[in-house]
Formats: structure tokens, C-alpha cells, sequence
């Protein structure tokens, strides 16, 4: 990022960051608005979720990232209830996305698989619904888009939005659907930054948003001490540094903590901004390995 753009980008934040803390939003292609922070609910059991989701709430999200393949959407579910965020202006104020398993895409196993994650969520829709993994050895992702589609058009979705697909599937669902979606889910973080992934989506207005964002806390490590200096000068933790990094990418976040205190400090990114050298210095701890799975072989059944 050339001087000029870091510049336009760390002035549009501004505009957008009023000092109330409040979320900036990112415009979809669709027209959608969607908070640029949101909690990740992966690994946390359907039992704890409630809590967990409750907390979170209460810090002030307003992005619930959930997963038929979490096996926790009632608790998440039981969690928007008791809260009163399962209808009425709190439940509008509130963007919740879920993703369909593996093993049901296809249009008539979508279809099903919506209605029970539905149930399970207690709502009548959700903000986005999202293929998990392309697995292309077994390809129904133009199958299930129609089912999403549909979907959509019935109102019980408002965005659509794929996970972990890489140019050649995204063009490949182009090709068949004749669609984009609206958001692409991936592993991102400093140390595995898919810049060509990453490339595509902006070059096809699809949004961007990252998973592991600090690569389950490996990346607060990195660079022999890099993000831990940034953050000392800034009087921030390291997780902050490398969350405000994908806040000035224009990323999507979805980190996932099961502590109030660290789920109110990734809130908390709005108060400082990298120095344009702080974030060239993170660009270039980009790597060669992922800390997840690889697209091309993964299925989350």
C-alpha cells in the first residue's frame, strides 16, 4: 500500500470511527450493510455458547458468526432469545450469519438443512448464509446457490456468501450461477495473507472476511517480536495491533474469545491508528503455510 492510499484509507476510517465506539460497516455488493467486527463461535460447545454469545452482546456486537457444522446453533440460538435479540429492533440491529454442512448442499438438502438451522436458531431469517467449503472433488455448489437463491427470494435470507473458495472456484460458481457472491470467508491473518484470494474478491467487488485472524494467537508472535513492538508503542495488546491491521485492509473480522474482557479489547480498535511503516512492517510477515485447512482437499462434513 503506496503512502497515498494508506493516507485515503486511514481518513475514510476516521470518518467512519466517531469515538463512541461504535462498528464501522462495510457495503456489500448486494446493498447490505455489515458490521466489520463480528464474533466467531467455532469450538465452543453448544452448552458454553450461550454464555459466550451473551457476553458478547452485552460488550455491544452486533455480528454473530455461526455454523450448522459448530454443532452449537441452539445455544447460540437460546442465547438471541434470552436477550431479546431474536425479533423486533434489536433482532434488525443485529447481523447473524450461519453456514450450511458439507454433506447437505445440493438444492433439495440445502432447502432442509435451512429450515432445521432456522429452528435451531430461533429466527425467521438470517443475514447471510454462506457455502462452508467448496470441496470441488464432490462440486454442488451451483446446486446449492439455486436452493440459496430461493432462499433469498423468499425473504428467510438477505445475503448470500461462500467460505474458503479460491479464484478458480468462485469463477467456476460465476460461470454456472452466473452470480458473485457477496462474501468470501477465508483464512487471513499476517502470516498466510492470500493475496491473490484476496486480489480477486477486490477485483470482483466480493468483501473479504478472515477467520483466524491472528491464526489462533500464533500471529501475536511473529516477526520475531514485530507486533509485540508495534503494540508497546501504541499502548495496545498484541491482538489489537493485528486486529487494527485487517480493520485498515478493509477485512471483515470474526475473532473468536470466550472472555468477556478479550471480547470487549477486539472491540476496542478505534482509539489508534498503524503508522504506515507499522503497517508495512506486518505486510511483510506474510508466509508460506496456513494454520487451517486446504480448500482443495478439506470437507467439513
Amino acid at each position: 500500500m503506496n503512502e497515498r492510499d494508506y493516507e485515503q484509507t486511514v481518513s475514510a476510517l476516521r470518518e467512519d470511527e466517531t469515538g463512541t465506539g461504535a462498528v464501522p460497516s462495510i457495503k456489500l455488493n448486494d446493498g447490505n450493510m455489515i458490521p466489520q467486527i463480528g464474533l466467531g463461535v467455532l469450538r465452543i460447545s453448544d452448552e458454553d455458547v450461550e454464555g459466550v454469545v451473551t457476553d458478547a452482546l452485552a460488550a455491544g456486537y452486533r455480528h454473530i458468526d455461526a455454523a450448522a457444522g459448530y454443532n452449537n446453533e441452539s445455544g447460540v440460538g437460546r442465547a438471541l432469545a434470552t436477550n431479546g435479540f431474536n425479533e423486533g429492533r434489536a433482532r434488525r440491529n443485529l447481523w447473524v450469519t450461519t453456514k450450511l454442512r458439507d454433506s447437505e448442499q445440493g438444492y433439495d438438502d440445502a432447502l432442509r438443512a435451512f429450515d432445521r438451522q432456522l429452528g435451531l436458531l430461533g429466527l425467521d431469517y438470517v443475514d447471510m448464509y454462506m457455502i462452508h467449503w467448496p470441496t470441488p472433488f464432490n462440486w454442488r455448489s451451483s446446486e446449492t446457490w439455486r436452493a440459496f437463491e430461493r432462499l433469498r427470494g423468499e425473504g428467510r435470507v438477505r445475503t448470500l456468501g461462500v467460505c474458503n473458495f479460491l479464484p478458480e472456484h468462485l469463477e467456476r460458481l460465476h460461470d454456472e450461477t452466473g452470480q458473485w457472491p457477496a462474501v468470501n470467508q477465508i483464512e487471513l491473518h499476517p502470516t498466510w495473507q492470500q493475496r491473490d484470494v484476496v486480489g480477486f474478491c477486490k477485483a470482483h467487488d466480493i468483501a473479504v472476511e478472515a477467520y483466524s485472524p491472528m491464526a489462533r494467537g500464533a500471529d501475536l508472535n511473529a516477526g520475531d517480536g514485530t507486533v509485540a513492538r508495534i503494540a508497546q508503542s501504541h499502548g495496545v495488546s498484541a491482538a489489537q495491533i493485528v486486529l487494527r491491521w485487517h480493520i485498515e485492509n478493509g477485512t471483515i473480522i470474526i475473532p473468536k474469545s470466550v472472555h468477556s474482557f478479550r471480547q470487549r479489547e477486539n472491540l476496542d480498535l478505534f482509539g489508534f491508528a498503524l503508522t504506515q511503516a507499522e503497517h508495512a512492517a506486518i505486510d511483510a510477515l506474510d508466509g508460506p503455510a496456513r494454520a487451517g485447512h486446504d480448500p482443495l482437499t478439506f470437507t467439513y462434513a
